[in-house]
């Protein structure tokens, strides 16, 4: 991929950087700087060599979220950003106008207009028009065809940022863990994960498979999952993987009744979840069976909770955390609640490297690139 090193003009040249800016927010406050704090050293670099920094990015899902408590969440780190509440038109073109070499302006959620989405080249034009260079930074994104991912970059010079450089870097060394390998995939949604699960089960020595993905195997296998959450995955593809020998899954849960606390709930053996019981959580032989093999593993990839994490759930997962720090192995995580329980553990500083993508991370290592990837080369 073309590096940001490589842009030979940088003196007060407009470059804009698609950032990762999609972090938790409650109540207008933003939980968990860690995509942030890593969006700082290619922000850096171009103002060190006094670029107009133009940063872009998206919150939520819904399309109607501001970036403005991230924006103050931001200043903390960049004490002179500026925000500007729209994504184009003259008032963002004024803005951007305005800069001074070495100034760093956010603009609003990309997703407010449908076009992001739609991956619309009138969209991609109008951002483009923004900035002389652009910069892909936000490998979280790098799988989804947008506009601001691989439409922009038909129109400006376009160059990877450190972090995504980090992260290609990182996750190609993963695709070829050597031996005594361990890969522990959590989550939900079989279909997004199977080809993950296939590549990982030809590449690693054992592959654990817990959270809500595990329900799709227990039920093929004839198992009770009660009401717990199932993708409906096809059962004789399920029952293929479950032939691999290296395919692990859970000795045990936590279960509750429908609605139930984390205090309501109970450990269980997998042949025991009675009918109006939900499978919330793994167990503790479960964590022993993992702690067991990444005791022997030189390398371990972690991607999901072992639990419905959201929900306070969160004992198999944070256990799992301090298993891995207090191996030796080599040890690459990502996902959004796996960081976050890492975060919250204060542990970020003792895994080899947290990506910060989700689905990114899960579909670079079943690829082995990504269309935002493609177009920088």
């Amino acid at each position: 991929m073309r590096s940001v090193r490589s842009i030979k003009v940088l003196e007060n040249i407009p470059v804009l950087v698609r950032c990762a800016l999609n972090v938790p927010v409650k109540d207008g406050m933003v939980h968990g700087s860690f995509r942030l704090r890593r969006a700082l050293p290619t922000i850096e670099y171009l103002r060190k060599h006094h670029a107009r920094v133009v940063l872009i990015g998206h919150i939520g899902d819904k399309g109607t979220e501001t970036l403005e408590p991230v924006y103050r969440a931001m200043k903390e780190f960049i004490p002179d950003l500026t925000f500007c509440p729209v994504t184009t038109g003259p008032k963002a073109r004024d803005a951007v106008r305005q800069l001074p070499p070495g100034g760093v302006l956010m603009l609003e959620n990309l997703r407010r207009d449908k076009g992001e989405q739609r991956n619309q080249r009138e969209f991609a034009a109008v951002l483009a028009d923004l900035a002389d260079v652009f910069v892909e930074d936000s490998f979280d994104v790098c799988h989804r065809p947008h506009a601001s991912v691989v439409g922009v970059p038909e129109f400006l010079p376009s160059y990877a940022g450190f972090l995504v450089e980090e992260e290609v870097r990182e996750l190609t060394k993963a695709l070829k863990p050597g031996r005594s390998s361990l890969a522990i995939i959590g989550g939900a949604k079989f279909g997004t994960k199977e080809p993950v699960l296939r590549k990982l089960l030809a590449s690693y020595e054992r592959v654990f498979v817990g959270g809500a993905l595990a329900n799709d195997f227990m039920q093929a296998s004839g198992r009770p999952v009660g009401k717990s959450l199932v993708s409906g995955a096809n059962k004789t593809e399920l029952k293929v993987l479950m032939g691999n020998r290296k395919l692990l899954l859970p000795l045990d849960y936590v279960v509750a009744q429908t609605g139930g606390s984390v205090s309501s709930g109970r450990i269980t053996e997998i042949q025991d979840v009675n009918v109006n019981e939900t499978i919330l959580d793994d167990g503790p032989k479960t964590v022993a069976l993992i702690a067991a093999h990444a005791e022997k593993a030189k390398t371990i990839l972690w991607n999901g909770p072992l639990g419905n994490y959201e929900n306070g759930f969160v004992q198999s997962t944070e256990a799992i955390a301090r298993v891995i720090v207090s191996s030796k192995a080599r040890s690459i995580v990502g996902g959004g609640d796996t960081v976050a329980a890492i975060e919250k553990l204060g542990i970020s500083d003792q895994f080899s490297f947290i990506s910060t993508g989700g689905g990114a991370m899960l579909d670079f290592l079943a690829k082995g690139t990504l269309p935002g990837l493609d177009v920088l080369r």
